[in-house]
């Protein structure tokens, strides 16, 4: 049985909040400071413009700060949250890093390349969230399967957060959309929700007005948490059904991903 719908509360606007509040300081003080330069936080975007990766560890840190520091929480939960939050956001900032001009896209190229020796930045970031989402799930659930199913979910929503982040704002809207319905629910969903629709809040009008983008650190750390709160806001039978939705999506998004990479 699946948690009852109710009205946003004020803890979980109070969630919310936090979550923008924090994430947009994080923000400002990377602009302000940038560690290693500013040319070190430079990219280009799909349009060939220049814009800053400064989003990406903001939202990362703002969600897990909000998240973790929710009322009502237990401390498994928020132990969880920090896990798989930070952990995503960290294996998805050092690919933003190491594998900048890597032009292997896909599970599969980076699978190759490990049985041929090479341990790519894609390759870390595939098993480290992969293992921090099983972790996390084995916090937040009783029941080995749940476990299971709870961690499959948290790295899935991970991985399918930033396959959206290709054009500006996607990823952002994407993530105030489907977190939105979990504002309603009753229990740890609620503020586990609440917290990456701030985050993304925050930095949206930067992302469509191309002046920095989420990045793998923001988008998997804004997936992760969204992961979250659908995995604690369901039970065995609606754990499998977007267990093996996020799969699906995973596997297409791989085909796509190969297929763009070969052009």
């Amino acid at each position: 049985m699946v948690a009852r719908a109710v009205g946003p509360t004020p803890a979980r606007m109070a969630a919310l909040i936090a979550a923008a509040g924090a994430t947009r300081a994080g923000y400002a003080a990377l602009r302000r400071r940038p560690p290693g330069g500013a040319a070190r936080w430079e990219r280009k975007n799909h349009a060939g413009r220049t814009v800053t990766l400064h989003a990406g560890p903001a939202t990362a840190l703002g969600t897990a700060l909000a998240a973790a520091g929710a009322p009502g929480l237990s401390a498994r939960t928020r132990g969880a949250t920090a896990l798989a939050v930070l952990a995503a956001g960290a294996c998805g900032g050092y690919d933003d890093v190491a594998g900048a001009g890597d032009p292997r896209r896909g599970f599969r190229a980076h699978l190759s390349a490990l049985r041929h020796g090479e341990v790519t930045s894609g390759a870390v970031k595939l098993f480290g969230i992969g293992a921090a989402g099983l972790a996390a799930g084995a916090l937040l659930k009783e029941r080995p399967a749940d476990k299971l199913l709870a961690g499959v979910v948290i790295a899935g929503s991970a991985h399918l957060v930033n396959l959206l982040d290709v054009k500006p704002g996607r990823a952002a809207c994407a993530v105030l959309a489907v977190g939105a319905p979990g504002l309603l629910r009753r229990g740890p969903a609620g503020p586990l929700s609440a917290a990456p629709m701030g985050a993304a809040a925050a930095v949206l009008a930067d992302d469509l007005g191309e002046r920095t983008m989420l990045g793998d650190a923001g988008a998997h750390a804004l997936g992760a948490a969204l992961g979250l709160a659908i995995a604690a806001g369901n039970r065995r039978t609606g754990l499998a059904a977007h267990a093996a939705g996020l799969v699906a999506a995973a596997v297409a998004g791989d085909r796509v991903s190969r297929a763009a990479g070969a052009l």
